[in-house]
């Protein structure tokens, strides 16, 4: 038979023993276990895992330790300066508006690493509900969220999060596929791709679309045309690409797993004086405001960023509600948008091999 303290002081006494197996079973002292408890700082990463890892074995609940909930909501994120991160931000800050929250953005620098640093703040600020764009969260992280009652839910997470985790993403391998079969009814054969961040589940996804196209149309893989893992940016793209392009048998199309690399290789195609679409085809992914103002206009694979941003914000304020709610995973269609950029591959007695320097330049 479970005995339930009856008074307040006995279930603040029978919280204090608590505390204390969990302390001495850790090597620290109470205070220190009311720090990890409480999000504050001064607790080291190592001895704040550990506490928490022994919280949870021992299903330690807070008890009596009810504290209002304050009326915002936080995304915590990487790259806030990219324009990825601001149609995220969009809808986030849209569905928080029509709820009456105000919003509060967390940044960190690396999306691959974040520090659990992130979760000392959003404990003390108590919001209603956090969004996460970072790569993973790990298990004493989500411990402390819900044992102060804080829903959170990942948006397009870097790898396959545990069933638990709320989860929003997008249909990957169906827009790898549907960019590469474009490009194949359109012709085109010699058709490269530049690969994202190799633990990135959606690059991966993307490459295993491109690459059922090709099997699906009879047209063997080229490996040289399939660009090593690396960042969603134009940089990488453009570096990658100008690689390619300047082989005897360069690719007469590319897709990109990003935007942003598919304009590295539109710098890299002016580099050369390479013409889009005549001489060079380009397909991207993300579907980026930017895109639409390229020259020319890119076609590429559009993910709803937005939408999937709004949805996870009415996600984690359901669970604020509806706290055993069980279908917490979504993944959103994505659609090929055809702009300027992707066009039948010219002749073969009309291209000569190779690059073509300083003679036809992107179009603007």
């Amino acid at each position: 038979m479970t005995t339930v303290p009856h008074t307040r002081d006995e279930a603040e006494r029978e919280a204090r023993a608590t505390l204390s197996e969990v302390a001495e079973r850790a090597g620290v002292s109470i205070s220190t276990v009311s720090k990890v408890l409480n999000g504050r700082s001064g607790v080291s990463l190592d001895t704040r895992n550990r506490v928490t890892s022994i919280l949870q074995d021992r299903q330690y609940n807070r008890r009596n330790t009810a504290s209002p909930i304050a009326p915002l909501l936080e995304l915590v994120c990487t790259a806030l300066d990219s324009a990825w991160m601001v149609e995220i931000l969009v809808g986030v800050e849209r569905i928080a508006r029509e709820s009456g929250l105000s919003l509060v953005v967390t940044g960190m620098k690396d999306r691959g690493k974040p520090s659990g640093s992130w979760i000392e703040g959003v404990l003390q600020r108590k919001p209603a509900g956090v969004i996460l764009v970072i790569s993973d969260i790990s298990e004493g992280n989500q411990h402390q969220l819900r044992s102060h009652g804080i829903p959170f839910v990942m948006v397009d997470p870097e790898g396959d999060p545990a069933p638990d985790v709320p989860s929003i993403g997008s249909a990957n391998w169906m827009g790898g596929f549907m960019a590469t079969r474009h490009l194949i009814e359109l012709g085109h054969r010699d058709i490269a791709f530049l690969a994202g961040p190799q633990f990135f589940l959606a690059a991966t996804a993307r490459m295993s679309g491109y690459r059922a196209a090709l099997a699906g149309a009879g047209i063997p893989e080229r490996p040289e045309l399939v660009g090593p893992f690396g960042e969603f940016s134009e940089p990488a793209g453009r570096q990658v690409a100008l690689r390619m392009l300047e082989r005897d048998d360069r690719p007469t199309a590319i897709f990109a797993a990003s935007d942003m690399q598919a304009l590295g290789a539109y710098a890299a195609a002016r580099d050369l004086g390479i013409s889009i679409p005549d001489e060079l085809s380009v397909v991207g992914y993300d579907d980026l405001q930017v895109t639409r103002f390229a020259g020319p206009p890119l076609t590429t694979v559009h993910q709803p960023m937005t939408e999937m941003a709004e949805e996870a914000t009415r996600l984690v304020l359901r669970l604020r509600e509806e706290p055993a709610l069980k279908s917490t995973r979504l993944e959103l269609a994505t659609s090929l948008v055809v702009r300027g950029s992707t066009a039948a591959p010219a002749p073969a007695a009309d291209s000569a091999p190779g690059p073509q320097r300083a003679s036809v330049s992107v179009h603007d």
